[in-house]
Order: structure tokens, then C-alpha cells, then sequence
């Protein structure tokens, strides 16, 4: 077997047919891994997988294996994985291996999954195009010398490149659906609370949230089935769950749902043309599929982004300072217990992860954080409440995911103001604590264009649906990257 199948389901009826095996499918992925020349992979535990491999064929001999049992599959490495480096794509964390693994990858392991290994990311997610990890860029398989978006940038290349058949991220403001937009997959954020975050290194707590890259909408729901539930260890995941039977409105079509266009987004400064005509063609075909569209506003849409970067910032520099070269982690010794900060934290982190901190620490400082940490918090309910009014007229929204293709590498590395524009599209959704998803919608200048759709809080199942309703009707989905096939 050269390639892997194409989706969650074709690989489930091979394995189920007997006409491969786990470890085949394991096998497969290894060599399309270690083949990979995008520097999507941080780690690769071939022993790892095969030892999963072959303990997943083993329940599927025995006929009540779990739908994910025998699939491969990575994770990005800012979760956390026992026995395994997980280093957050920062030197600071280089070699440190946790005492357990985050609850999402222990219910994945009990679903009988096979991880790969680990993938490449933005420094601690800080970042929007997979150029800030402390162990260099990843390329996007379109086009090599472009950023594949980030901050999960590898866990999207390797589906991208047919190098694993779903991958987990993080989305802290669009660090799932951005890189899935440029890379042409699917790529899912929950509602703030459906996914346990123990075990993952933290970033902005508020915000985070654990969720799938994968080749269809249905693989997305699958996975998201298998990793939903209450975690007694995450004191931030709501009680109740609706809608956890995920799949089951895939099939239901958008005809009669009312889909809401915001005006806002189709006005902002930078929006190449051919990302908004993909978009635009994406709506005629929800049109043509029997959903009414409405014009609607969401008028804060330009002060999401500083209020973004005022909360981000803040809780990042609260939850990097137990990197102190202490307890665990890159140590450089100094004279006194403060130089050896100095020197440990100067070393290990690298400059966009300082710029975030400082900016943190300066908003938390006293006389500064009624100025900027609680009047983003009141403009950060506003937010929230004008998306509840939106989605008391509307079943969903549907919008760009990003404002433009995949940029170049280097490109706006100089100009961070510019970086952090690539996410309006998409922090938003994390501000208000909603479901978002970004699937393909066609191509401009040969590089994939990513559709965001969005939904009301706990209502993954009307998102799932409204997404995979576009899907059947269009090809976008299959097409694939010419530079994923291994030279």
C-alpha cells in the first residue's frame, strides 16, 4: 500500500474487509511521513505506531472495534503526550517528555487510533503562517515556497499531503481554520468547553480549544465524536452536551435554513479578489441548494482583532512565566535564581513568543489593566451578545475563512500588524466561544480558498450539517496538492 485511503470511512471498510490491515495502514503513513519534505513532522515514533497498529488489528479481529480503531493519525506538539517529546515548538520545552498525555489523545488511544507522531507548529501557537517554531518553517505542499498557516500548520500539511488521514490542533483565534484554508482541507474549531484542554500546553486559556484537520466534513465528526465529553480535570467544559450525535443531520441538506452573510466581511482592507469571488460562488451555491441567504451586520467585526490582542497577550504572559528553567524544560544557569530567568527565558523563547509576553505583561501591569484587560472584557461580551442576536435570525453564518491565499514565506515575518490581519476572519468566532469550521470552496492563482462556517454555541451538528451540504455539492474537497506526492 502507497497511499492512504482518502477518508476516515474507505479506511474503515478496508480494515473492516480485511482487505488491509492496521499495520499495513500504519506502515503507509510512515513512509509518506518520512518522505515528507515540507517539515510538517517534529517527531515520528515508527515503534510507537506499530505497537498501536497492531494492537488495533487485534480488536478488529474480534468485530466490535471502535470507528477510529486502526486509523493513523497525528498530533500537533503542544499536546500533550506521555512518553513522547512534547516540546510546543519552542526550545525552551526541547526534549521535555510529560508524565501523561492530554485526555483528548487517552480517548483517541481508547478509540484504538494509531498516532504517528508529533507535528510542527507556530512557537507556543503564536502565529498565523508556521514560521515562528524554534525548528524552522513549514512549507505548504502547494506550493513549497508558501506558509501553510498556523499556528497548526504541520497537522494541516499532513493531511494535506496524504501523510495521515486526520490530524488534532489548536485554535486559540483561527490556528485550525486558517491553516486549513490554505492548505485545502477541512479543519474544525468547537464551541469554547465541548473539548478538554488538560493536558495541553496552555496558550491563552480563554480562547484555546483542541480540534480536527481531516479530508472530508464526516472524518471531522467523527473524530469530534470520539474526543467531546466532560472531563472532571478541565473545570472550564460545560455540564450538558446537545447535539452530541454529530453525523446525524449530514445527510439533511440546507434546504429551508436561513444563512447569514455578514456585511462586514466583505469589506475589509486586504480581501484579494479572488478569495471573495470563491466565497461569493460558494453562497450562490447554498442558494441553488435551497438555503435562504441573509444580509447581516456584526459591527464589532473591526474591534474583535484589538481586543484579541489585548486578552491573548495577557494570558499568555501568565501562563509562560512556570517556564523559569526550574521545574522542567531548557535550564541556562546563572550567577542568581533571577539571571538564571533571565538567561533561560532569552534563550528559549523565541522573539514573536518575547513581543506577546511583553505586550502581556504590560496590559496586566498596575494602571494599565483598567485601560485595556477590562475594557476588552466588556467589549468582548459585546461581541458575544451581538452574535446571539445575529443567530436568534439565522441557522448559521458563512463568511471567508482568511482574507487571502497562502502568502509567501518571509513575506510578513518584518510586519506583524500585517501577520495578525490574517486571522480577522477567524478570532472572532474564538472571542464569542463559538463552533467554526473552514472547508474548500475552490482555488485562486492554483492555491486553495477556505469557506468559514459558523454556528451558535453547542450547535456543532447544524454547522456539520451546512458544511457537508456544500461539500456534496461541489468537487472542491478532492482536489490535492501536486507537491504532496513524494519526490
Amino acid at each position: 500500500m502507497n497511499e492512504l485511503p482518502r477518508s476516515i470511512r474507505e479506511a474503515g471498510d478496508l480494515l473492516r474487509s480485511r482487505k488491509a490491515s492496521a499495520l499495513e495502514l500504519a506502515e503507509a503513513a510512515l513512509a509518506r511521513s518520512h518522505a515528507d519534505r515540507f517539515n510538517a513532522w517534529l517527531h515520528l515514533d515508527d515503534d510507537y505506531a506499530r505497537k498501536q497498529a497492531r494492537s488495533a488489528d487485534e480488536r478488529l479481529r474480534h468485530g466490535d472495534a471502535p470507528v477510529l480503531c486502526g486509523i493513523p493519525w497525528a498530533c500537533k506538539d503542544i499536546i500533550g503526550t506521555k512518553a513522547i517529546p512534547t516540546t510546543a515548538g519552542s526550545k525552551i520545552l526541547e526534549g521535555y517528555v510529560p508524565a501523561y498525555s492530554a485526555t483528548v489523545v487517552d480517548r483517541l488511544d481508547a478509540q484504538g487510533a494509531v498516532m504517528l507522531g508529533k507535528t510542527n507548529l507556530d512557537e507556543f501557537a503564536m502565529g498565523s503562517s508556521n514560521e515562528n517554531s524554534a525548528f524552522g518553517p513549514v512549507k505548504n505542499p502547494w506550493c513549497a515556497d508558501r506558509v501553510p498557516g498556523g499556528s497548526s500548520g504541520g497537522s494541516a500539511v499532513v493531511v494535506a499531503a496524504g501523510e495521515a488521514l486526520f490530524a488534532l490542533g489548536t485554535d486559540t483565534g483561527g490556528s485550525i481554520r486558517q491553516p486549513a484554508a490554505l492548505t485545502g482541507v477541512v479543519g474544525m474549531k468547537p464551541t469554547y468547553g465541548r473539548v478538554p484542554r488538560w493536558g495541553v500546553v496552555a496558550f491563552a486559556s480563554s480562547l484555546d480549544q483542541v480540534g480536527p484537520f481531516a479530508n472530508t466534513v464526516e472524518d471531522a465528526a467523527i473524530v469530534c465524536e470520539a474526543i467531546f465529553g466532560k472531563d472532571p480535570n478541565d473545570a472550564t467544559m460545560v455540564e450538558d452536551f446537545p447535539n452530541d450525535d454529530l453525523r446525524q443531520d449530514l445527510d439533511a441538506g440546507v434546504k429551508g435554513l436561513r444563512l447569514g452573510v455578514p456585511k462586514e466581511y466583505f469589506a475589509v482592507k486586504g480581501m484579494e479578489p479572488g478569495v471573495e469571488r470563491a466565497v461569493r460562488e460558494a453562497l450562490a451555491v447554498f442558494e441553488k441548494e435551497g438555503a435562504k441567504l441573509e444580509e447581516v451586520s456584526l459591527s464589532l467585526t473591526d474591534h474583535g482583532l484589538a481586543v484579541y490582542y489585548i486578552i491573548q497577550p495577557a494570558e499568555a504572559s501568565a501562563n509562560l512565566a512556570r517556564y523559569d528553567g526550574v521545574r522542567f524544560g531548557l535550564r541556562v544557569e546563572g550567577p542568581d535564581l533571577v539571571e538564571t530567568y533571565r538567561r533561560t527565558r532569552g534563550r528559549g523563547f523565541g522573539p514573536e513568543v518575547k513581543r506577546r509576553m511583553i505586550l502581556g505583561t504590560y496590559a496586566l501591569a498596575a494602571g494599565y489593566y483598567d485601560a485595556y484587560c477590562v475594557k476588552a472584557q466588556k467589549v468582548r461580551t459585546l461581541i458575544k451578545a451581538e452574535y446571539d442576536r445575529v443567530f436568534d435570525k439565522v441557522d448559521a453564518l458563512v463568511t471567508p475563512t482568511s482574507p487571502t491565499v497562502a502568502f509567501p514565506i518571509g513575506a510578513k515575518v518584518n510586519d506583524p500588524l500585517a501577520m495578525y490581519l490574517n486571522d480577522v476572519f477567524t478570532l472572532p468566532v474564538n472571542i464569542a466561544g463559538l463552533p467554526g469550521i473552514s472547508i474548500p470552496c475552490g482555488l485562486s492563482d492554483g492555491l486553495p480558498v477556505g469557506l468559514q462556517i459558523v454556528a451558535n454555541s453547542y450547535r456543532e451538528r447544524t454547522m456539520f450539517r451546512v458544511a457537508a451540504a456544500y461539500e456534496r455539492a461541489t468537487q472542491h474537497h478532492l482536489a490535492r496538492p501536486k507537491e504532496a506526492v513524494p519526490a
